[in-house]
């Protein structure tokens, strides 16, 4: 159930499967979910700017059923993501949502 897309206007990355990876891994550890329900999207090449420029930039959105920690959530994706793609910190915003379980389906069914 927690998901975490990552969009950024960086064309290409070097090895986008491993970002996945990682922040799957990280998501997990951080809700203390199980992995086996974490999912992650990333979308390279989106037109965005930020603080009036095009320099690389990204916008993340966290979502889950409860277990959102935004304070540590924030430090510890903004550290991934900059030592993955070079975007620094202060050029990625993070947006937090926590669902109710009766509005997220999986498996033909929702969760509440």
């Amino acid at each position: 159930m927690p998901l975490i897309n990552v969009r950024t206007s960086l064309p290409a990355l070097q090895d986008g499967p491993a970002l996945l990876q990682e922040l799957s891994s990280e998501l997990a550890s951080q809700t203390g979910k199980p992995e086996a329900y974490v999912m992650t999207l990333l979308e390279l090449g989106v037109p965005m700017t930020f603080a009036g420029n095009h320099e690389p930039c990204a916008y993340v959105e966290v979502k889950s059923i409860g277990a959102l920690r935004p304070s540590a959530m924030t430090a510890a994706f903004c550290e991934l993501i900059q030592a993955r793609t070079g975007i620094p910190a202060n050029r990625v915003y993070i947006s937090f949502e926590d669902v109710q379980a009766s509005c997220w389906g999986w498996n033909g069914n929702t969760f509440g």
